[in-house]
């Protein structure tokens, strides 16, 4: 796993190429320095190259400080950044996470999820719990701590001895947490890769706790997008890895969304939907590029459990007959999200209720439209979740709020109970945050009004640029 300690020699192109993206991280310590051996230099003369051997230090000393200048981006803001340049070592805290930026010699020891780094400085331990959901004690209690020991009674001579040698800094998280889950995946483990890798170029390596082969099959695209090196799983690959710099730990930056002056290089959902468009090979950066004489393609997400559409047959014949063609899109559609990704990229409207499914706007061109239809009791969680941040991302946004007539609660519960006549949703969350997502989430399905929902998938296709034909729908 990760790349073996070797000496490197760099020719002339390849120099000029890494000065110019500043992305050449070499390990520079007396544990393994992959220059030491070598002395090079590179001198032109009519047009040829010719190999001396010379100094390269200040060729080393440029790269040193080119990593430590993109690390010392990753500081929260209010943080002093003279401490982090003094001992270029520094952890830090917010709500929603812990972590630590390390631009010096780090030695990870698996078998324990042990992190060293040598200092003169007195010992201090840490331990890390690299997942962005801190204050969610379920999702935390699905994550394995990582320990940090910063200080000088582990010295050189007490650090357990190198089996891989590393000369790009790692990446320390973990996949635990709530992933599974489209919507935390999101915003607590791949929008926070972006952020904190992006800068790096691919010369980063990814090493992950609490390692789970479906969660990274799943992923790898993306994965790969991001480091150009091999995984490394924190806790089964054996031996000791050393490496020239550590981030522990990723930052929750919003749902699904990124706040641009909280991230090392002002990235914006641009950015980073650019970046999933070259992860995952998409073609259609706007939905102006597809062509007027096709149908345009609508994607309905089609839930088999709570909060699914009960007349779907009849919706999707409604889609039909405006001149849609209709994608359903079953769990078993959206499990390959490869393949899924690209399926979504290819459609101007995205249909579907409240929840985790709609997190795949992220794959839909811009200014394509989605259509969140609202369950009674989730106006908050759905303008919040996914309509501003999908407004916010490029994407086109329309809500159907449905009526109690539409709701199973009305047939569970009648009209006068109070799930169903409170005006104020926040008043029935305020008996409890368990009862509320119990009737409201894990009870509710939607029975839309065809007539009524004509209108919103209407109003899709004028803003996509297309006219609806005259129909009089039936239920």
């Amino acid at each position: 796993m990760g790349k073996e300690s070797k000496s490197l020699v760099f020719g002339a192109s390849s120099i000029v190429c890494l000065l110019g993206y500043g992305l050449v991280y070499a390990a520079l310590s007396s544990f393994h320095n992959p220059f030491e051996a070598w002395e090079h230099q590179v001198s032109e003369t009519n047009g040829s190259v010719h190999n001396k051997k010379v100094d390269i230090s200040n060729f080393i000393e440029e790269m040193k400080e080119s990593q430590h200048i993109l690390m010392r981006r990753l500081l929260n803001k209010g943080e002093d950044p003279t401490q982090f340049d003094n001992k270029r070592f520094l952890c830090q805290s917010d709500i929603h996470s812990d972590g630590c930026v390390i631009n010096k010699q780090v030695v990870i020891e698996k078998d324990s999820l042990t992190i060293y780094v040598p200092s003169d400085e007195p010992q201090t331990k840490y331990a890390v719990k690299p997942y962005a959901r801190k204050g969610e004690a379920t999702a935390m209690n699905a994550v394995t701590p990582v320990h940090i020991i910063h200080g000088k009674n582990h010295s050189t001579t007490n650090l357990p001895a190198c089996n891989f040698n590393h000369d790009v800094p790692a990446v320390v998280f973990s996949s635990g947490g709530y992933t599974g889950s489209g919507f935390h995946e999101i915003n607590e483990v791949i929008i926070p890769l972006f952020t904190t890798c992006h800068q790096f170029g691919n010369e980063i390596q990814l090493v992950i706790s609490d390692y789970k082969p479906s969660w990274i099959q799943k992923h790898k695209k993306y994965l790969d997008h991001l480091s150009r090196y091999p995984l490394i799983d924190m806790a089964k690959s054996g031996g000791v890895h050393c490496f020239p710099g550590a981030i522990v730990g990723l930052k929750y930056l919003d749902n699904i969304g990124i706040n641009s002056s909280e991230v090392p290089g002002g990235y914006s959902m641009s950015d980073f939907r650019k970046f999933l468009r070259e992860a995952y090979d998409m073609k259609i950066d706007h939905v102006a590029q597809m062509p007027l004489t096709t149908k345009p393609r609508l994607l309905l997400l089609s839930r088999k459990g709570t909060r699914r559409f009960l007349n779907e047959k009849k919706l999707v014949k409604l889609m039909k007959k405006l001149g849609f063609e209709v994608v359903v899109a079953t769990p078993a559609v959206t499990r390959n999200l490869a393949e899924f990704s690209e399926l979504v990229n290819s459609c101007s409207v995205m249909v579907g209720v409240h929840g985790a499914g709609l997190t795949n706007e992220i794959f839909l061109p811009d200014g394509a439209v989605m259509i969140q239809v609202v369950p009674l009791g989730l106006d908050w969680a759905s303008t919040n979740y996914y309509g501003e941040p999908g407004i916010k991302m490029g994407v086109q946004y329309l809500e159907y709020k449905i009526e109690p007539e539409e709701s199973s609660l009305l047939s569970m519960y009648g009209r006068d109970h109070p799930y169903i006549t409170k005006s104020d949703p926040g008043s029935v969350w305020s008996m409890g945050y368990v009862t509320a997502r119990t009737v409201y989430l894990d009870q509710q399905s939607v029975k839309v009004n065809l007539v009524r929902f004509r209108k919103t998938l209407v109003h899709a296709l004028n803003l996509i640029g297309r006219s609806a034909p005259s129909l009089s729908p039936s239920n």
